[in-house]
């Protein structure tokens, strides 16, 4: 059996490093369905080698994003479903399937958690309301969109969410749904937070303490909605929880490219000029006020409950 991956597994790995999929739902997904993908690309009999290789495709996917959670999380349930069906002793074709299955069963209930998040969350929004969200979350923009699609009438702030200018994303889904839609640049957060009702945006991943990270900004912008006493609610899938942070090891940050923030040409000219680059940051639970999931709402204090519920502890 050769070690080299499937050209489908480099290009997954490729998207997701290069941002060209991003949003930690749509990671997840696009790491589960590469497995798949994986499986039938594999044409060795020996089932021990069958999951040996599955497990270092799923080591190579984690490798391309350090922080986003739910992409760890994907690629270990379609892993311990190869290694569920070596112990059962199947054959390689059966493994596949039973690989198969599995990263397809973890595909569809992303999509519908994060129907259901919007569900559950939109009963929080009311016609009046002014929303503030950043960056581009699906679950974050399937409570808004539930909420309009309900009939309620109310106004978005989208900030940009430098470097990658991921909020225009943000705006132009939400304009093509017809929501009434303002981008503003992240700096402007505390000028218009005295308008804003509640903060709603997404997490690529949540501590068992219940701090959340989530795209760079977003604590700053939870602080100073905790200054205006504005409402801060995070959508996301449980999936997201870190069972790591349980066990006292921190979520990594990642580091990007200094070419994000400015061209190569200019930082040439200006080789004395250090840029650093993280694409995420930490909002201590203090500030948030609930995480909606798609098993329901939690406080921050209550997702160590959700966790130990859902990791049987």
């Amino acid at each position: 059996m050769s070690t080299e991956f499937s050209p489908q597994l480099k290009q997954a790995f490729e998207d997701i490093k290069s941002m060209k999929v991003r949003g930690a739902g749509r990671i997840a997904r696009a790491a589960a369905a590469a497995l798949k993908n994986e499986a039938f690309y594999v044409n060795d009999d020996d089932p021990g080698k069958f999951f040996e290789r599955i497990q270092k495709a799923g080591d190579y996917l984690k490798s391309s994003r350090p922080t986003a959670v739910s992409l760890p999380n994907s690629v270990n349930t379609v892993v311990k479903s190869a290694q569920k069906g070596l112990l059962m002793k199947l054959d390689v074709n059966q493994l596949k399937e039973f690989v198969s299955k599995a990263a397809e069963d973890f595909i569809t209930k992303s999509i519908e958690a994060q129907k259901k998040i919007g569900e559950i969350g939109a009963k929080r929004i009311v016609s009046g309301d002014i929303i503030l969200t950043h960056c581009n979350s699906q679950s974050a923009i399937s409570v808004i969109k539930t909420a309009f699609n309900e009939g309620k009438s109310f106004k978005v702030f989208a900030t940009e969410t430098r470097p990658r200018f991921q909020g225009r994303l943000t705006s132009a889904w939400l304009a093509d749904a017809g929501i009434d839609v303002t981008l503003i640049p992240d700096s402007a957060a505390r000028l218009y937070m005295r308008k804003v009702d509640k903060v709603v945006v997404g997490a690529d991943a949540i501590a068992a303490n219940g701090a959340v990270v989530n795209k760079i900004g977003t604590s700053t912008i939870a602080a100073i909605a905790k200054e205006s006493r504005t409402r801060v609610m995070v959508a996301a899938e449980t999936y997201k929880i870190s069972p790591q942070t349980y066990l006292g090891e921190l979520i990594e940050i990642e580091i990007r490219s200094p070419y994000e923030v400015a061209p190569r040409a200019w930082l040439e000219k200006h080789p004395k000029i250090k840029v650093l680059n993280p694409a995420f940051d930490v909002t201590p639970p203090e500030y948030i006020d609930f995480i909606i999931t798609e098993r329901g709402i939690y406080p921050p204090q209550g997702i160590i409950m959700l966790f130990k519920e859902l990791y049987e502890l």
